[in-house]
């Protein structure tokens, strides 16, 4: 089983950028295509940015061009690096494998953008 920390989350102003690690047990990591999630109040969690063992990515529309994923394999680390961002990215922000493993979901990260 993979255990997965997030980290780096907080309260920022409209506008502005945070940078989320996720630290990953396990030598499994690197073979495994890794995402992004979100869960804003009320709503269902939704992948946001995906990244292959390789390197390619895939983002929702809602996150093109705000967001970038990217991984350091020797590190068992993935990243999201968020730019511009909105009141609507306001969530909990978690790790896991695409598709997730369900008894790998960790706390979170709580990211909420408000001025």
């Amino acid at each position: 089983q993979v255990q997965l920390v997030e980290s780096g989350g907080g309260l920022v102003q409209p506008g502005g950028s945070l940078r989320l690690s996720c630290a990953a047990s396990g030598s499994i990591f690197r073979l495994k295509a890794m995402g992004w999630y979100r869960q804003a109040p009320g709503k269902q969690r939704e992948v946001v940015a995906t990244i292959t063992p390789n390197g390619s990515t895939h983002y929702v529309d809602s996150v093109k061009g705000r967001f970038t994923i990217s991984r350091d394999n020797a590190k068992n680390t993935v990243y999201l690096q968020m730019n511009s961002l909105k009141p609507e990215d306001t969530a909990v922000y978690y790790c896991n494998a695409v598709p997730f493993f369900p008894r790998s979901w960790g706390q979170g990260t709580q990211v909420t953008v408000s001025s």
